[in-house]
């Protein structure tokens, strides 16, 4: 939503927000509060039920909902006077969200944002669903008016009180089985992976790449999976499905193919037109799994993406502290993807005799592919466009690079989509992976400066005195205490970084984070994870997504970093509670994979010989430099890797007292390389070609 020159008419309690989204709606005439005491008091004591709207600052159809109905003084009046409004960012509070979305989801059969739900005064929802149009246009969309709608859950708070409770007392115990049952475990055996290959080949397309039809979503989770298949069993028809979508989606218009960066999705099943906001957990998630894809390929395409994803979070996304924002919105002055598309006489005008190749190359026509505009994208390889026209592949790049280059100056010159400059922890932990995986693989030093630069910023400012981690930060306040996902996504890319620059800050930091999150997430009758903490607000339900969606879940990632720090430290406990979380999801992972991606990367590196890799040695020197390169070589997702520095004995803590560590010295000087695989030890090596023959042997 882009600001106007207007002066705004009323300014309601959200003024005093932290979330942009949130703010956004300050100068709404509606009198919204945020979600706590006093509008739940409110709504006990005036006996009004609470209309609660969850949103986030990058989403289109928010934005809509906002200008048709929450902007509209008629419509607030009615919500004013019959309800207590309560606004809420999904992504500062996603406990909220996934309580009321799967309420909604489990009365509608669908769901997304915005989200709509009408509750009692303690919280329980009896209605809901997404979008409401306005009552004027609501015909149109075959739906119900929002302002009709208002009038009719008035009405049947008032004169069918008992039937609403009724129904809102099952919907509550639907919703309080599905997150506190304990799931029937199963043993986990090869099997489990050896025919997901089938389950998958079913949802494949094979003309486009990815999962399913249209809108088609990147899927990193299951990418991911693909790549733990590969490094399993190299199979050629796992590599050919993740190399077909990656090729297309970096194709598509789902790339930003002059700025860098994805989309959050695309609209149709080839990658083109995208929805286009920009969210900063697929730009992490993606340049992780193209850098890893690139470690086993090399394919120079994957590079490329790669730099100029980071180029794009290092320009627009990037704090001046070094935290990473959360989102780019899909709007500029009011018009989705206004920045981002061009028209065919723009590119003619501007390019000149460039024109014609550079709209061959990228498909700018007349008629356009989006709304009489275009999407700039890349339908067919070069080569076969010198193979038509007879215009050499020579030509060709250069128009390709003079035509990028006037265009993206023209492009920045206009109005910029909103940013949502919030910091949450979780969010800047996929990031800081993707840039700690990526400056070892392609040995570049301003990434993993900026991969230590962010983590410097979580852990000092994204924890209080005492050691509690918190979701967010904005303008210096941090407000929410983080949840499972922060702490387990942090503690996975602390983990990383370590294992790219030896520091044992990280370390330390990871193995800290384990506990902490055994502590406040784990309940032992369930044998699992909550995703809210015991120190957290008590919802009408404590929530606990098991799936992997656009993000990995708190649940699969904990799984998965308490496996790699298990094969670290010896704890048998964090082994044993991975995997007898993973035993309780052997049947959802059978029937729907697409949905545990992350969970089956964990059995995989379960099941597989794990390599555990000790360098010793001073990073700031070219001797264990050397080893780290021999290390990040090739995608390597069953090792470990942890370093003996000089740092290890400075910063003290868990890391100096780690076995794996005991009687690893330098020999004769020289930084070394211990290597060692089911409970064998190779000699050491100081020799980065030897430790580089020890590790693909």
């Amino acid at each position: 939503m882009q600001p106007t020159d207007a002066r705004p008419s009323s300014t309601n309690r959200l003024i005093h927000a932290t979330s942009p989204y949130l703010l956004q709606h300050a100068h709404n005439p509606v009198d919204w509060y945020e979600w706590g005491d006093e509008a739940l008091a409110k709504a006990r004591t005036e006996d009004k039920p609470i209309l609660l709207s969850i949103g986030y600052s990058s989403c289109h159809w928010c934005h809509v909902m906002a200008h048709e109905s929450f902007e509209d003084p008629a419509v607030a009046a009615v919500m004013n006077e019959h309800f207590v409004n309560i606004k809420v960012d999904r992504e500062e509070r996603p406990d909220i969200d996934s309580i009321y979305m799967a309420a909604v989801v489990a009365m509608t059969r669908r769901g997304g944002w915005p989200l709509t739900a009408f509750l009692f005064a303690d919280g329980t929802p009896f209605y809901g669903g997404t979008y409401f149009p306005p009552d004027a246009t609501a015909q149109r969309y075959g739906m119900t008016g929002f302002k009709s709608l208002l009038f009719a859950i008035h009405d049947a708070y008032r004169n069918r009180r008992e039937e609403l409770e009724q129904n809102a007392t099952q919907l509550l115990g639907v919703l309080q089985q599905e997150h506190q049952s304990k799931l029937a475990a199963s043993p986990l055996t090869p099997a489990l992976l050896d025919n997901l290959f089938f389950t998958l080949i079913g949802d494949f397309d094979y003309e486009h790449g990815g999962f399913g039809g249209a809108p088609k979503f990147p899927q990193p989770t299951t990418l991911e999976m693909l790549l733990h298949l590969y490094a399993r069993n190299g199979s050629s028809e796992v590599l050919r499905m993740l190399e077909l979508t990656l090729t297309k989606m970096a194709h598509g218009g789902m790339y930003d193919q002059l700025g860098g960066g994805f989309h959050r999705y695309s609209v149709d099943e080839r990658w083109l037109v995208p929805h286009f906001e920009k969210m900063l957990y697929d730009n992490g998630l993606l340049t992780a799994i193209y850098t890893q894809a690139w470690q086993i390929t090399r394919n120079p395409l994957y590079q490329r993406i790669v730099e100029e994803t980071l180029s794009y979070i290092e320009r627009e996304m990037t704090s001046p502290d070094g935290g990473f924002y959360s989102a780019q919105d899909a709007d500029t002055e009011g018009e989705e993807g206004k920045f981002f598309v061009w028209r065919a006489n723009e590119v003619r005008d501007l390019l000149g005799e460039d024109a014609v190749l550079f709209s061959q190359i990228y498909e700018v026509t007349a008629r356009g592919n989006f709304e009489g505009q275009t999407v700039l994208n890349v339908p067919r390889p070069l080569s076969e466009i010198a193979r038509v026209t007879g215009v050499s592949l020579e030509r060709l790049e250069q128009a390709q690079q003079r035509g990028r280059a006037k265009l993206w100056q023209v492009r920045e010159q206009r109005v910029k989509p909103g940013r949502d400059e919030k910091i949450l922890t979780a969010w800047n932990a996929m990031m800081l992976r993707g840039y700690a995986l990526a400056a070892a693989a392609f040995a570049n030093p301003a990434y993993l400066h900026a991969a230590q630069r962010n983590a410097a910023f979580v852990l000092d400012t994204l924890r209080r005195a005492d050691g509690r981690l918190m979701r967010s930060w904005k303008d210096g306040r941090t407000v929410i205490p983080a949840y499972l996902e922060d702490y387990a996504l942090l503690s996975e890319a602390l983990l990383t970084l370590h294992g790219v620059d030896g520091d044992a800050r990280w370390l330390n930091a990871s193995l800290a984070l384990a506990d902490d999150m055994l502590r406040l997430f784990w309940d032992e009758p369930l044998g699992g994870f909550y995703d809210t903490a015991t120190d957290q607000e008590q919802l009408i339900t404590r929530p606990r997504d098991l799936s992997d969606n656009a993000t990995p879940s708190g649940t699969s990632t904990a799984v998965y970093v308490l496996l790699k720090l298990a094969t670290i430290t010896g704890n048998h406990d964090y082994r044993q509670r991975a995997v007898g979380i993973l035993e309780t999801l052997v049947e959802p992972m059978q029937r729907v994979p697409n949905g545990f991606g992350r969970a089956l990367s964990a059995v995989a590196y379960h099941l597989a010989r794990v390599r555990e890799i000790v360098l010793v040695g001073d990073p700031a020197q070219p001797d264990l430099h050397a080893l780290l390169q021999a290390v990040h070589h090739a995608y390597r997702p069953f090792s470990v890797v942890v370093c003996r520095t000089p740092s290890t004995a400075a910063t003290g803590g868990a890391t100096a007292q780690l076995e794996l560590l005991a009687q690893r010295d330098l020999v004769e000087g020289t930084a070394t390389a211990y290597v060692c695989e089911g409970f064998t030890c190779q000699l050491p090596v100081s020799d980065a070609t030897a430790l580089q023959a020890q590790l693909d042997g």
